[in-house]
Order: C-alpha cells, then sequence, then structure tokens
C-alpha cells in the first residue's frame, strides 16, 4: 500500500466555500502530492448541502483537466453514487473521516441505461471527490493514500 500523503489546501474564507466556482478557475483549490513526490493541484466545486450533492456534476459537457467537485458529508457511511444525467466519464474518490483513501471508482462512464446503476464504495466514506477519468492512474493516486485538509 502506498503512504504517500496528499495535502489538500482550501485557500478561501469560510463565506467563499458556500459558493461553486467556474471550472478551474478560481475558487478552493486542492494541492495533492502522489507517492512519487508530484504535485497535483484541483481546483474543486464544494457539495455540502443536500441539493447540491443530489445536483453534482450532472448536465456538464466537459471538465477542466485541473478541476473537480467535492461532496462533504456531515457523518461516514457507504456512499452510492451514480452518473444519472451525466455527461463525462469520471474517477471518483472516497476518502473517510481519518482522510484516507478507501475506494476509487475509475473510468466511470455517462449512464445510458434507465434505471442507472450505483456505484457504492467499498469501504465507508466521509467525502467524495469526483475528476476526469483517468486523473487517478494519471498522477498515481491510490488507495491507502493520506490526505490532509488545511483551512
Amino acid at each position: 500500500m502506498k503512504s504517500s500523503v496528499f495535502l489538500i489546501a482550501f485557500l478561501v474564507t469560510l463565506v467563499a466555500l458556500s459558493g461553486c466556482i467556474g471550472q478551474g478557475e478560481s475558487g478552493d483549490r486542492i494541492v495533492m502530492t502522489n507517492y512519487r513526490g508530484g504535485e497535483v493541484t484541483v481546483y474543486v466545486e464544494l457539495a455540502e448541502t443536500p441539493d447540491e450533492v443530489t445536483i453534482g456534476l450532472m448536465h456538464r459537457e466537459s471538465l477542466d483537466e485541473d478541476a473537480g467537485m467535492l461532496f462533504i458529508f456531515e457523518d461516514e457511511d457507504f456512499r452510492y453514487f451514480w452518473m444519472k444525467n451525466t455527461l463525462i466519464p469520471l474517477d471518483m474518490i472516497f476518502i473517510d473521516s481519518t482522510l484516507t483513501i478507501v475506494d476509487i471508482k475509475k473510468d466511470v462512464q455517462p449512464c445510458e441505461a434507465d434505471p442507472c446503476p450505483l456505484y457504492p464504495s467499498a469501504d465507508i466514506a466521509m467525502y467524495v471527490l469526483e475528476v476526469n477519468a483517468g486523473f487517478s492512474e494519471k498522477n498515481g493516486i491510490g488507495i491507502g493514500d493520506k490526505v490532509e485538509i488545511l483551512s
């Protein structure tokens, strides 16, 4: 198991945390250091409210290479995500309350069937980071990697 530590830095005020940002333009920034020592920056939109979590990345036709969405839950539980009305393939990175990556669903394709399949986390999670498909593979992100959130 990799022992890399991912550094997640939120560099805006608490007021800005409740707002959404454009695709990779400004706002909350996650800086990750992979097991090879390289840094990766992802500009994230936060999904904190039930409505924001429900809508997620639905109806987006594209997502910048350095952009993503961080889903924040109030508790730790098994998480079930789907790709309903999501138009772009994604990697789903599940993170538990100890800030350890517990699962990654790679290259999840847009839903073309009804009902859409569910993608459950392999373990309990408190956060989910959605990024473009292939992101985790390209950047060496793996299960067991640690995440540190600084505010």
